[in-house]
């Protein structure tokens, strides 16, 4: 049922798969079946044929004093929502084995994903825009079929990282907004704010589960597989506190600022 909302197209129809699949797993009307045949690859998951996907440097930079501009950032926002959307439905369809409350997690996770991509093409609308409208960047997903194989490894580099990064930056959108005057955008991503912390400590959460469950210690080989995969990707400002809640540890935070040159000073940290 995770893969059968997965390959959904349309974007409202797999919000609502969502919600429904989330309900049904709550109220204990399914079950893990161990003789399920193992995941697939998914290299393009189910996703509307606009917005165009290009290059992350082929992407206009536009300034949020024009409704243009509004409205680019806030497309860029819920493409991010819609692609988490998938990620979290293929942390379910495609890592076996695992606890009941692993499930339970991510299931959640996709559902507020939903709420959120919701959230923002209704806004999107109010501003005269939609999804689509604007190309995009397929980031998310490349990451997610690069560690499709190893659950570790995606709970390391999708939601310690990726997802990790939005709670740096949307702080700095969530100020620029209200210098430009939309309150309502602002409501909208203090919202999404709040909740992804949640989401982050999930996937710390399972990080270190998977981590312990294989010997190993779990900060040194966060930063090892930061070093072998993603490095120098993982660049300032850090929303210190935010990064704390959803789970990090004082010395993960230490060794990142020090990679990126900071001294943890929280004027340094942002």
């Amino acid at each position: 049922m995770a893969l059968r909302a997965l390959k959904i197209r349309d974007p409202q129809r797999k919000c609502e798969c969502v919600q429904r699949l989330l309900a049904a797993w709550r109220a204990g009307g399914l079950r893990v079946d161990p003789s399920d045949p193992p995941p697939v690859r998914i290299e393009i998951p189910g996703r509307p044929g606009r917005p165009e996907l290009v290059r992350p440097q082929d992407l206009p930079r536009r300034g949020l004093h024009t409704l243009r501009g509004r409205q680019a950032l806030l497309h860029a926002v819920t493409h991010i929502e819609f692609n988490a959307i998938n990620l979290a439905l293929d942390a379910v369809y495609r890592f076996r084995g695992l606890p009941a409350e692993y499930v339970s997690d991510w299931l959640q996770v996709a559902a507020e994903e939903a709420r959120h991509f919701q959230l923002l093409e209704a806004r999107l609308a109010r501003l005269g825009s939609g999804y689509g409208t604007f190309p995009a960047h397929n980031g998310l997903w490349e990451m997610a079929v690069k560690t499709d194989t190893d659950a570790m490894e995606r709970m390391a580099l999708v939601p310690r990282v990726l997802e990790a990064r939005g709670l740096d930056v949307t702080p700095g959108m969530i100020q620029r907004l209200g210098a430009a005057g939309d309150a309502d955008s602002v409501a909208v991503l203090k919202v999404i704010q709040r909740e992804e912390v949640g989401h982050v400590a999930i996937g710390t959460r399972w990080f270190r589960h998977l981590a312990a469950n294989r010997g190993l210690d779990p900060e040194p080989t966060f930063l090892d597989l930061l070093a072998r995969h993603m490095p120098g990707r993982v660049r300032p400002p850090f929303a210190r506190d935010a990064r704390l809640a959803a789970g990090f540890s004082p010395s993960e935070m230490a060794a990142l600022e020090a990679q990126a040159g900071l001294d943890g000073r929280p004027d340094a940290t942002g």
